[in-house]
């Protein structure tokens, strides 16, 4: 694994988290910011992905 994978990794799980505190507390805004963590979460770990297929 590089950095990517597990950056992008973290990114989504502390996204995950976020909305689920947003969806708890009726604050929309933070289901929002938790779900676009999320996605960048999921962009960042397929560019590890990639660098990793590339650079085997």
């Amino acid at each position: 694994m590089n950095k990517d994978q597990i950056k992008g990794s973290v990114k989504e799980v502390a996204g995950k988290v976020q909305q689920k505190t947003g969806e708890l507390t009726g604050n929309t805004t933070q289901q929002v910011k938790g779900a676009a963590k999320q996605v960048e979460g999921n962009v960042q770990k397929s560019y590890g992905d990639a660098k990793e297929a590339a650079r085997k």
